[in-house]
């Protein structure tokens, strides 16, 4: 019988708990923030910052995170650093400014 969507979903999820490579953490960490599970993509990417801090998207994807689950406070640090980062990235300052 072949595996259904969800069961490759949860095959997936059982192969990346063991996985700590920073790209991919960030790019689950993404499907979580698009499907509305933003506890789950903080998480994510707080890995991927573990894994690589100086990964300034994950830093922006940590803080908006943060934001969706109401922690503005948590927020400012990565969206601070992320904006240190790469200045000229409009969303993260507008992140930080909506954290602030």
């Amino acid at each position: 019988m072949e595996p259904t969507a969800y069961d490759s979903f949860q095959e997936g999820c059982r192969l990346l708990a063991n996985v700590e490579v920073g790209s991919i953490r960030e790019t689950l960490g993404r499907a979580y923030f698009r499907t509305g599970r933003f506890g789950d993509a903080r998480a994510e990417f707080s890995r991927a910052v573990d894994i690589d801090t100086v990964n300034d998207y994950a830093l922006f994807a940590l803080g908006l995170s943060l934001l969706r689950v109401g922690d503005r406070n948590g927020a400012r640090r990565p969206l601070k650093l992320a904006v240190a980062m790469r200045p000229e990235m409009d969303a993260y300052r507008d992140a930080l400014s909506a954290a602030e």
